[in-house]
């Protein structure tokens, strides 16, 4: 309950609205408080009253005493960069750009018990993109500066020129916090972020799962990998003109078909087939890509013209295969490191789940446990203590029942 000797934050209100995806103007309708009060309240001019206060906390499902907390740390977002961004709406955008601030905060109370992988990029990457529009194929210097980077990646992080087993865990084990959220529209496909957490930088790449097959997954992850690499985190994106956006999108494109079907192993397996649709399918199950992207790669390196490349893709079309490939599944992402982490300290007692929440909440997390596993892409129950998991019996000779 909300403690009326604690002071109420008007900034945690407005957290709480945009991470829900509300206007000032849907939370007053459904609270039934005056859309003027609502601002005065955000804007820390006058504390709700305890009637007000109960609403707004049932109404946003947070506790209500997150509403009188003072952050920890500082975080701070420059810029997101979401695909579908033309699309979104800019609620949708920041509520979900709010949630990864969340998970920077927990990570950052995490660390004072787990030693996570540190950042692990190319130092003094440049990259001289143009912002005109081109084709996926693009203009040739802007090509060859995508290929030499992906090489040197692949080199830095010792992969060769291999399919990659898992890029999940490739990109965690550098340093690099992969999650997903589900959604049941396709308003964003994927969305990668650097966020500030006490002047230190972390990287994120969110997901969006249910649907999607392994081959999409992939290239959404290593398409944000290339926002990661290739693009500034020191502007606006709200800002840049729609061409902009675009060539930046195309250019991610670009270095994700270039990292994930490295040239020299990539143009061997092709081979005298590049023209040859069920050649693909074969292709699929050893580079784990949709028989769209290795296509479109095929064309990219010059190995099929223009008038080859058009007839593949009317084939791909007239079968269907825009929307489903065959051998087409969901796929879901790997149990991601927050996972293992909340695990190890479970396993190993050093806290239990009930601790892990108060840790969470010491750092300005004060949130509904369903919300942050939900949050941390944990599977559910994982934060559960066990006092409510309804463990009531006990061995012969222990004292502590429900451990």
């Amino acid at each position: 309950m909300f403690l009326p000797d604690k002071k109420f934050e008007g900034e945690r209100l407005k957290i709480a609205r945009q991470l829900r995806g509300l206007t000032l103007t849907e939370l007053a309708k459904k609270t039934g408080i005056s859309k003027q009060s609502l601002s005065l309240y955000e804007n820390s001019k006058i504390a709700p009253s305890c009637p007000n206060m109960e609403r707004l906390a049932t109404e946003l499902r947070f506790p209500q005493v997150f509403f009188s907390q003072k952050d920890r740390y500082r975080t701070r977002t420059d810029v997101t960069y979401f695909r579908s961004l033309s699309t979104t709406t800019k609620i949708d955008r920041t509520a979900q750009s709010i949630k990864l601030e969340f998970v920077a905060k927990m990570y950052k109370a995490l660390l004072d018990y787990i030693d996570f992988p540190a950042i692990n990029l190319l130092d003094n990457v440049e990259f001289k993109g143009t912002d005109d529009e081109f084709d996926f194929v693009g203009n040739a210097s802007t090509q060859e500066q995508i290929e030499k980077i992906t090489s040197k990646l692949r080199a830095h992080w010792r992969v060769g020129d291999a399919p990659i087993a898992n890029l999940q865990f490739l990109l965690e084990k550098n340093g690099i916090i992969v999650t997903g959220f589900d959604t049941e529209e396709d308003k964003i496909d994927a969305f990668s972020q650097c966020t500030h957490v006490n002047d230190n930088d972390m990287f994120f790449i969110a997901l969006s799962i249910g649907k999607r097959p392994e081959g999409r997954i992939r290239f959404d992850m290593a398409h944000e990998l290339g926002h990661i690499l290739l693009h500034p985190w020191s502007e606006d994106i709200e800002m840049i003109t729609k061409e902009e956006f675009k060539a930046r999108e195309k250019q991610a494109n670009m270095f994700a078909s270039a990292f994930l079907l490295p040239k020299t192993t990539f143009e061997a397996d092709v081979g005298l087939y590049a023209n040859k649709l069920t050649h693909y399918l074969y292709l699929k199950k050893k580079w784990h890509m949709s028989v769209q992207a290795m296509v479109y790669r095929t064309h990219q390196l010059g190995l099929i013209t223009n008038t080859q490349f058009q007839y593949l893709m009317r084939q791909i079309s007239q079968r269907g295969w825009r929307t489903r490939e065959p051998d087409d599944t969901p796929f879901n992402l790997n149990e991601n490191i927050f996972q293992g982490a909340i695990e190890l300290l479970i396993n190993e007692r050093i806290l239990s789940a009930a601790s892990i929440m108060r840790l969470f909440s010491n750092y300005g997390v004060t949130m509904e446990r369903k919300d942050i596993e939900e949050l941390l892409h944990l599977r559910k129950g994982t934060l559960q203590s066990q006092e409510t998991k309804g463990q009531i019996i006990k061995l012969k000779g222990s004292s502590n029942p429900g451990v």
